[in-house]
């Protein structure tokens, strides 16, 4: 059985026709499924029943199943989903006013190793494919309480430029009218800052947003906190932000981490401020860290967090910090599957 979710509208036509179907049937399909919301060939009931019944033989349209759950008293929606090979991988719902953002993972673990990641704890696993990247967002979509599924980030577990081709692929199908249409600029691609996929990023034709997890202004602090800086190092970094910029005219954000004793001090605000004052379209957002037991990471206190966000205001940086949510579960990336394998 193949996952539907993995053909495009010209693929699935091409498959339809040898069905000895129409292809016109191909957008029905997708609507169903995407706009609809339909886990089963059987409830599509505008299609022939001879197609729905060979489409039934052929493709499967949902290939994970809901192993937990997690519900925070601030609406946030924690999902631990299982796979077809019974790998695990979590999705979060998050609503504020007027949007409900889906956060959705693109690997199996992952291999960066960040060391305030739950995510790593279990190394690296295997990609997600297209289709069940695309199954996240098709759950959450047909999950959300009360509202419609408006934006999504792939901040979830792993590294999505590691996982360049399948999420290209996954954010093409969001982006399609004939599927999810979440516009491009409600999509942001979260990456440690691997190079390579950012330089390939902006030659394809997307409006999405980019964000790089920064977490430390100099290569020392950085590479304690993040492996994955001793191969792409600061410099190289922030010369690549600048080169993406000049070629997209887009904004890139830069995910900051607050992290206590580590990266949340004077002399830390000082030099993110050297490091960024020069790049245009750049924003920094503040993340005060969850707490994760297994790496002993806690957050500054509110004194510092806002002296680290008001130095950065007064140098003429765009900065935001970001509402800290989910608090009363187990909301890191990782913990819940950490928690689940533990268990």
């Amino acid at each position: 059985m193949q996952d539907i979710k993995e053909l495009n509208l010209k693929e699935l036509e091409s498959k339809l026709l040898s069905l000895g179907s129409n292809k016109y049937y191909a957008k029905e399909v997708l609507s169903w499924i995407y706009q609809r919301g339909a886990y089963e060939f059987s409830s599509m009931s505008n299609l022939p029943a001879t197609l729905r019944k060979a489409l039934a033989g052929e493709f499967y349209i949902l290939g994970l199943e809901l192993a937990g759950l997690q519900e925070s008293i601030d609406g946030t929606s924690k999902f631990l989903f299982e796979l077809k090979d019974k790998n695990l991988v979590e999705a979060v719902s998050i609503p504020a006013a007027r949007r409900i953002t889906g956060c959705i993972s693109s690997q199996v673990g992952c291999k960066f190793a960040c060391n305030f990641c739950a995510s790593g704890i279990k190394g690296f696993k295997r990609n997600l494919t297209k289709g069940e990247i695309l199954d996240e967002v098709l759950y959450l979509k047909n999950n959300v309480k009360n509202a419609q599924l408006t934006h999504i980030v792939f901040m979830g577990t792993g590294e999505p430029l590691d996982n360049y081709e399948n999420v290209l692929g996954a954010i093409r199908i969001i982006n399609s009218p004939l599927a999810f249409n979440i516009g491009a600029r409600r999509i942001t691609i979260s990456t440690s800052g691997i190079i390579p996929g950012i330089e390939k990023l902006q030659s394809e034709d997307l409006q999405v947003e980019l964000s790089v997890s920064l977490h430390a202004s100099d290569d020392l602090t950085r590479s304690r906190l993040m492996p994955v800086n001793k191969k792409y190092p600061l410099k190289d970094l922030i010369k690549c932000c600048h080169e993406y910029t000049a070629k997209t005219n887009r904004q890139v954000t830069f995910e900051y981490i607050l992290i206590k004793g580590l990266n949340s001090d004077g002399l830390s605000v000082k030099k993110l401020v050297t490091l960024l004052k020069d790049l245009r379209l750049a924003k920094v957002n503040l993340i005060p860290a969850n707490p994760v037991p297994e790496l002993k990471i806690i957050p500054p206190s509110s004194g510092e967090i806002n002296y680290f966000k008001e130095s950065l205001f007064k140098a003429g940086i765009n900065v935001t910090l970001r509402k800290e949510r989910g608090q009363d579960i187990d909301a890191a990336c990782g913990q819940l599957r950490l928690k689940h394998e533990k268990d």
